[in-house]
C-alpha cells in the first residue's frame, strides 16, 4: 500500500512529539535543570511517569502511522486530546506556557489536521 505524504509528516510529527515528551520527562526527573523558567532542579516523579508513558505512545502511533493502519487515526485523535489535557493539567498546578508551548501547538495542529475530509480518506473512514 502506498502511504499519502499527509500520513507520511503525521509519522514525523509523532515522532517530534515522542521527543519533546521525552524531553519535558527528563526535565521533570531533574536531569535538565537548565529547560524553563524554573532555576534549579524540578523533580516529580509523577508528571515524569506521565510524560515518559506519552513518549512511548508516541513511538507506538507512529509505528502505527507509518503502516497506515486504520485504527491509528482514532488513537492518534484520543491521544492529541489526552496529551492536551495533560498539558492543562500541568499549567493549572503551576507550570508555565514556556514547559507547555510546544506541546500544545504542535497537538492542536495534529488535531485539526487529521479532521480534514482528506486525511480521513486516506484512512478509509469516509
Amino acid at each position: 500500500m502506498e502511504r499519502p505524504i499527509g500520513v507520511t509528516i503525521l509519522a514525523f510529527v509523532a515522532i517530534v512529539l515522542a521527543f519533546l515528551n521525552a524531553i519535558v520527562m527528563l526535565r521533570f526527573l531533574g536531569f535538565l535543570p537548565f529547560l524553563g523558567v524554573i532555576e534549579g532542579r524540578v523533580f516529580s516523579l509523577w508528571y515524569a511517569l506521565l510524560y515518559g508513558l506519552l513518549a512511548y505512545i508516541w513511538v507506538w502511533l507512529a509505528q502505527m502511522l507509518w503502516q497506515v493502519d486504520q485504527q491509528a487515526w482514532i488513537f492518534l485523535a484520543v491521544i492529541t486530546i489526552f496529551n492536551l489535557c495533560i498539558d492543562f493539567v500541568l499549567l493549572v498546578t503551576g507550570g508555565t506556557w514556556y514547559d507547555v508551548n510546544l506541546s500544545v501547538l504542535a497537538n492542536a495542529l495534529i488535531l485539526i489536521y487529521i479532521m480534514l475530509p482528506g486525511v480521513r480518506g486516506a484512512f478509509r473512514l469516509d
